[in-house]
């Protein structure tokens, strides 16, 4: 599966990352900013997002996704860091498959990339 990662840390993006392909998954790109993952993610056309809610820039996460889905219908999991209910009632409105509360795990990743299409 293709997987881009959308993640304002470097750190965290990198371990993802990792995660990512020790599931055996091949991670199909990386932004930083919801401006360059909304062009990346288009261009790239992966098979899942790894979505960060709260990104550097003016465009937050879930705008992102507004926006891929417009064009894309790509299964999302959100990663964040804000536990603030405002965030996932947003998120709500395009809808995911998770909605993860950093500090992630490994098999919490794994369980959520296996509810895409019940593969993982």
């Amino acid at each position: 599966m293709e997987i881009f990662i959308v993640e304002d840390d470097r750190v965290l993006q990198l371990m993802l990352k990792k995660m990512v392909e020790r599931l055996g998954h091949h991670v199909s790109g990386t932004a930083i900013n919801g401006s360059e993952a909304t062009k990346e993610i288009i261009t790239s056309t992966p098979d899942l997002l790894l979505m960060d809610i709260q990104l550097k820039d003016d465009i937050d996460g879930i705008q992102v996704v507004e926006s891929v889905k417009k064009e894309l219908d790509i299964p999302v999991i959100y990663i964040t860091g804000n536990s603030d209910f405002k965030f996932q009632e947003r998120a709500n409105s395009f809808g995911y498959i998770d909605y993860l509360i950093k500090p992630i795990s490994f098999e919490t990743l794994t369980k959520s990339i296996s509810k895409v299409n019940g593969i993982g």
